[in-house]
C-alpha cells in the first residue's frame, strides 16, 4: 500500500500522475522510447512543454503580458536570479523577512545590492504574526519588493497579498496552485516545483514583461529571464522530465476542478488538522490563527520527550515524514495538493490515540 507523506519537499505527488507517468515510462504514446530519452528539440517534447505551459496559464489565469519560464537550479538559485535580473537600472530593493526562506534570499541578494530589510514578524499573544504591509517601512524608490507568501519551515503564511507601489516579487514555492491567485498584482512570482507543481529540478518563474530590461550587465545568460524567454526556456538542456511530470500535475488539477476546487480541499484538510491541535492539550501551533499555512502546519508535543516514539508510531502507521525542520524541531505535516483528505484524517486519528495512549 502507499503511505500519506508528509514531507516538506520533495514531496507527495498525486497517484494517478505517478500512475500515467509509470505506464509511459517505457513507451510513450506509442513512439518506442521514453520521454525522458527524447531530443527537447523534437516536435514531439516541444507540444508536451507547450502544453504544460497553457496548461498552467490557464490554471492561474496568467495575462498575456506575462512570461512563464520553466527553469532549472531550484528556486534557491533565483535568490540570486532575481537582483541580478531586476537591479540593473536601480540597485535598490526591499525585502521582507519572516522566516528562514526570505532570510536567505536576502543574504543573497545583499551580494548584488542595496538591500533594505523588513522585519515584518511580531509575536501575539505567545503566536507568531505577520504585521500588515500598511505599517512596513518600505523604500521610496525600490526596484521591487521581495516576500516568502509561505515559510514551509515555521509554517507562517501571508493573509493576503501585500500592498506595494514597487513591482512585487514573491516566493511562491510551498504556496503556488494551493489557492486562487490575482497574477496581475505581482511583477515577478517564482516557485521551486517540488511541492505543489512536481518533482525536484524544475523552477517555475511568471515575469511581467516590461521587467525583462532591467538586467546588470554581469548577469549570465542562463540566469537572464530575457533570453530564457526568447529561446522558450530552451537555451541550454530543460528538465525535460521534471518538465513533462509537471504537465501531468497540471492535466490532474484541470481535472480536480481547478485552483478553486482544490482549494477548498485544501481549507477543509487544514481545518481539519488545525481544529483537532487546537482543541488538544497535548499539541501546540506557534503561529497566530490569520497567518496560519495551509500547507505546512507545525506542531509540538506536551512532552518532548515523546517525539523520537510518536515517530516511530507515526511510521508504523504509514504515516510519513512528520518531523519538523532541523533548525526548530518539533512535527511539522505539509499537506500540499496531493495530499489526500483521507491521509490528514487519518493523521489526526493517529494523534488521537497517540495522545490517548501517552497524554
Amino acid at each position: 500500500m502507499r503511505a500519506y507523506n508528509f514531507c516538506a519537499g520533495p514531496a507527495a505527488l498525486p497517484t494517478a500522475v505517478l500512475e500515467k507517468a509509470q505506464s509511459e515510462l517505457l513507451n510513450w504514446q506509442g513512439k518506442g522510447v521514453s520521454i525522458m530519452e527524447m531530443s527537447h528539440r523534437s516536435k514531439d517534447y516541444i507540444a508536451v512543454a507547450e502544453q504544460a505551459e497553457a496548461d498552467l496559464r490557464n490554471l492561474l489565469n496568467i495575462p498575456n503580458n506575462y512570461k512563464v519560464l520553466f527553469l532549472q537550479g531550484g528556486a534557491s538559485l533565483q535568490f540570486s536570479a532575481i537582483p541580478l535580473n531586476l537591479l540593473g537600472k536601480n540597485n535598490q530593493a526591499d525585502y521582507v523577512h519572516t522566516g528562514i526562506w526570505s532570510d536567505k534570499a536576502i543574504k543573497e541578494a545583499k551580494r548584488y545590492g542595496n538591500i533594505h530589510t523588513i522585519d515584518a514578524t511580531y509575536d501575539v499573544e505567545g503566536k507568531m504574526a505577520i504585521r500588515p504591509s500598511q505599517d512596513w517601512q518600505l523604500s521610496e524608490n525600490a526596484s521591487y519588493v521581495h516576500y516568502c507568501d509561505n515559510e514551509t519551515i515555521g509554517g507562517i503564511q501571508f493573509g493576503e497579498i501585500p500592498t506595494t507601489t514597487a513591482p512585487l516579487v514573491a516566493d511562491l514555492s510551498s504556496s503556488i496552485l494551493s489557492t486562487p491567485l490575482d497574477i496581475s498584482k505581482f511583477g515577478l512570482i517564482y516557485a521551486g516545483a517540488q511541492k505543489n507543481i512536481g518533482p525536484a529540478g524544475l523552477t517555475i518563474v511568471i515575469v511581467r514583461d516590461d521587467l525583462l530590461d532591467q538586467t546588470k550587465p554581469e548577469i549570465p545568460s542562463l540566469l537572464k529571464y530575457s533570453a530564457q524567454a526568447d529561446n522558450a526556456s530552451m537555451l541550454n538542456t530543460p528538465a525535460t522530465y521534471s518538465w513533462y511530470l509537471a504537465g501531468l500535475v497540471f492535466e490532474w488539477l484541470k481535472e480536480q476542478g481547478g485552483v478553486e476546487a482544490i482549494h477548498k480541499i485544501n481549507l477543509e484538510k487544514s481545518n481539519l488538522l488545525y481544529g483537532y491541535i487546537d482543541q488538544s492539550d497535548f499539541y501546540a501551533n506557534p503561529i497566530a490563527q490569520p497567518n496560519r499555512s495551509i500547507m505546512n502546519v507545525p506542531f509540538t508535543l506536551a512532552d518532548s520527550s515523546l517525539e523520537k516514539l510518536f515517530l516511530q508510531e507515526a511510521e508504523a502507521a504509514h504515516l510519513l515524514n512528520l518531523a519538523g525542520h532541523r533548525s526548530v524541531g518539533g512535527m511539522r505535516a505539509s499537506i500540499y495538493n496531493a495530499v489526500p483528505l483521507e491521509g490528514v484524517q487519518a493523521l489526526v486519528d493517529f494523534m488521537d490515540q497517540f495522545a490517548n495512549k501517552h497524554g
